[in-house]
């Protein structure tokens, strides 16, 4: 099955799924751009899909670094799991909500970075809170969170949550996305 197709069918099938498209490797760079991968060790990215952005994290990658992987729709989960063969990451079955459980002692509040293609904007404001939260608890200070949504609905949420806020729009992408870079005070 094609991508496309898998992506819309993934979109009727599973609310957590908010695209029609795989995103593309230039998003993914906008994605990026702010992460210093020279210093970051640990890393996490929510919501993955078919691994676009995963591939691009691993070429930037310390070789020190670790990824966790958090992919909770079935099907795209089989398919990171075969296509994703690197001893730096953990790829986790579960809600971006757990993410703390996770993490050892050492590890909590000590993220370098946290990637997400979650569709924010089609969860409940309550379900968009403990993501956005469980997020910024496991940033070390100055840590950031990178998001990316269709629209700039998500800009005043995540000011309320991290210390800045800055946002850029890529057209290179479809549809084209506005990239939140956020960091933890």
């Amino acid at each position: 099955m094609s991508t496309k197709r898998n992506y819309i069918k993934q979109l009727f099938k599973d609310k957590s799924v908010g695209a029609i498209s795989a995103s593309t490797r230039f998003l993914g760079e906008r994605m990026l751009e702010n992460i210093d991968f020279d210093k970051s060790r640990l890393l996490i990215e929510l919501g993955p899909g078919n691994g676009v952005f995963t591939k691009i994290i691993l070429k930037r990658m310390h070789p020190d670094a670790k990824l966790l992987v958090f992919e909770l729709n079935d099907e795209f989960y089989e398919l990171l799991k075969t296509k994703i063969d690197d001893p730096r990451v953990q790829i986790i079955h579960d809600s971006a909500c757990n993410l703390d459980k996770y993490l050892s002692d050492d590890e909590k509040e000590s993220q370098d970075a946290v990637i997400s293609s979650l569709p924010l904007m089609v969860f409940s404001d309550k379900l968009r809170h403990e993501i956005v939260t469980a997020s910024h608890k496991c940033l070390k200070r100055k840590g950031k969170y990178v998001q990316f949504q269709y629209s700039l609905q998500s800009k005043k949420f995540l000011e309320g949550i991290f210390k800045s806020v800055s946002v850029k729009f890529t057209v290179k992408n479809f549809p084209p996305a506005f990239v939140y870079t956020c960091r933890k005070g």
